[in-house]
């Protein structure tokens, strides 16, 4: 492989059909393309270069309570008690539920039953053990927990704390009506763009009286946690017993281009944990705190097991502007979708066959235009009938004669305009010989041709052809039985003609030598094999084996003999004066 190899330009061979039906067909087909594409493109904002959202978000709850349980009746719970205990990242946490134990100090008492180990005597135990469920250490004592079981005795925070389900109704079910506020600020670094949830329009008075509301004020980044907990589908009265997690999401989907422009948040609500207490082990949400102080000289403190609703705050977004590249890439990727148009019409033309669309000679035309076969030991062969008004396309392997092959494919007659002007040119001149010398030739060739006479062979359909070594050269002008091409005045006058043949030597090569016999006979041999193709067959395709009738190839033999004698026949690789071509020696 050279340099030129890679000069070269190579393009995709197309098939044009002239139909209205696979016309408008083809169109419908391009113009829902076409939709699709456009919708998608204003749909999605394909046109768009985007970037993803970086936030931060803080969080103040507001709201004071009274508890109304037995061991806290009367007890005020603020800001400080009910919120400010669990504070996470991107979330805060508020008490709706506790267990309190009061007055532990550190000394020795019994282990609750579900936590320690039932005893009868003091060998059960054993001393300075503890596990994961112990409240304590134990000292090797088995004490009565209550009249009824024994248990034994640890060194712990005294007296333990009993209760293990929170009280119903929550003490706390009142947090409901809490407020918090949500800060949150974003940016697209890309775009070097910045915002927040507070808009500009929020001043001071407008943030002293809004609440969130998705119908009246979707904006407001003031938000009631009972609205919260229903917007997420749930009622805060029973997910405040034992506690749970909810997400609020804030979705930024902003459009930066200047004449769209809009970047606001979007709020939505949904409940993270297990809420269905049957089918969860441990649900919901709780922890222990505990307040210490000293009486009396002696550290004592109040346990708390604090059930509440963790909120947390999820940030998400995206945000496009206009971008030229990126306009020209998606167009660019969606001009594949167009080949979905050839493919649909393949496959209607070449599978659905119906008369008044597409026949079965359509197909077999339109297959033979598009796909090509090629075989490397054998090269397609074009016949032209005389009458017939095309020219078939043959392929191997032969296992009959040419003349009986049926086409794989048909094409139109393509005649060349220079070729046509010089064929009218030569048949309109007036012969320069007399008619005396070319009868003469005439009646010595019918003589050489009855030297040779012999029965027609029986694919022959004009009466005039011999037989043939091989099954590639046994074909006649004739696809029907009739008159022979070889006896029109045009064959004469285009293909025999000497005058005509050396003027055409003359005109592709001026400094020919036909004064030499054995030469000439040669060259008007193989020019007129030369003129009857482009004749018959006008312009092929290069490379294209185009085969001469067994009539007319004897005629032209029997007018122009080797002087050996022998003729090689059809070969296909050795073309001489033109590239479409059946040459002999």
């Amino acid at each position: 492989m050279g340099l030129r190899d890679f000069c070269e330009y190579e393009t995709i061979k197309l098939v044009r059909i002239r139909s209205v039906k696979l016309g408008s067909l083809k169109w419908s087909i391009n113009g829902t393309i076409l939709a699709f594409i456009c919708i998608m493109l204003i749909w999605n904002k394909e046109y768009q270069e985007h970037d993803y959202v970086v936030s931060s978000v803080t969080a103040k709850v507001k709201g004071v309570a009274v508890t109304k349980d037995s061991d806290l009746e009367g007890v005020l719970w603020d800001v400080a008690d009910h919120s400010g205990l669990s504070q996470g990242k991107d979330s805060f946490f508020v008490v709706t539920n506790a267990i309190v134990t009061k007055n532990q100090k550190q000394g020795s008492c019994p282990e609750v039953p579900d936590s320690g180990k039932k005893c009868r005597s003091n060998k059960d135990c054993t001393k300075g053990y503890t596990d994961q469920k112990s409240n304590g250490i134990q000292t090797g004592k088995c004490v009565d927990f209550d009249w009824s079981v024994k248990t034994c005795e640890v060194f712990a925070w005294c007296p333990i704390e009993k209760r293990r389900v929170g009280p119903k109704p929550a003490i706390l079910g009142s947090a409901e009506n809490f407020t918090v506020l949500i800060k949150n600020n974003i940016g697209f670094p890309n775009f070097n763009y910045t915002n927040r949830n507070i808009l500009p329009h929020m001043n001071d008075t407008y943030l002293r009286g809004c609440v969130f509301n998705r119908t009246t004020d979707p904006y407001c980044p003031i938000f009631r946690l009972g609205d919260i907990v229903q917007e997420a589908g749930e009622n805060f009265t029973e997910m405040a017993i034992e506690g749970g997690v909810i997400a609020i999401q804030i979705n930024w989907e902003c459009n930066l281009d200047r004449l769209f422009h809009k970047c606001v948040p979007e709020y939505s609500f949904r409940r993270l944990d297990e809420k269905n207490s049957n089918k969860t082990i441990f649900p919901g949400l709780n922890f222990r705190f505990a307040r210490n102080y000293k009486q009396n000289g002696v550290e004592e403190r109040t346990l708390f097991k604090a059930y509440g609703i963790r909120f947390d705050i999820m940030v998400f977004g995206k945000a496009g502007k206009f971008s030229a590249v990126q306009l020209i890439i998606y167009i660019g990727s969606t001009l594949s979708y167009y080949a979905l148009t050839t493919v649909l019409l393949d496959w209607f033309i070449t599978t659905y066959v119906h008369p008044s669309c597409c026949s079965k000679e359509v197909k077999s035309n339109y297959t033979g235009k598009k796909y090509e076969s090629v075989d490397l030991k054998q090269s397609p062969l074009y016949v032209s009938f005389v009458d017939e008004d095309h020219i078939a396309v043959v392929k191997g392997p032969f296992r009959k004669s040419l003349q009986e092959m049926k086409p794989a494919a048909v094409q139109v007659r393509r005649l060349h305009n220079e070729s046509m002007r010089e064929c009218l040119s030569l048949l309109q001149r007036p012969p320069s010989r007399s008619k005396d010398m070319e009868m003469r030739e005439v009646r010595q060739t019918e003589e050489n041709l009855k030297e040779h006479e012999t029965n027609p062979p029986l694919w022959c359909r004009c009466g005039q052809c011999h037989p043939m070594p091989s099954l590639q050269e046994q074909l006649c002008c004739r696809r029907s039985a009739g008159h022979c091409i070889s006896t029109s005045a045009t064959f004469s006058r285009l293909v025999l003609d000497r005058q005509t043949l050396e003027s055409v030597l003359l005109y592709r090569g001026p400094l020919l030598d036909l004064s030499q016999a054995h030469t000439s006979t040669k060259w008007l041999r193989h020019c007129a094999y030369s003129q009857y193709t482009q004749w018959r067959f006008g312009d092929v395709e290069p490379g294209s084996c185009t085969v001469i009738p067994s009539c007319s190839v004897w005629k032209i033999r029997e007018r122009y003999p080797s002087v050996e004698g022998q003729y090689t026949g059809l070969c296909c690789e050795k073309r001489v004066l033109i590239k479409h071509d059946q040459g002999d020696k």
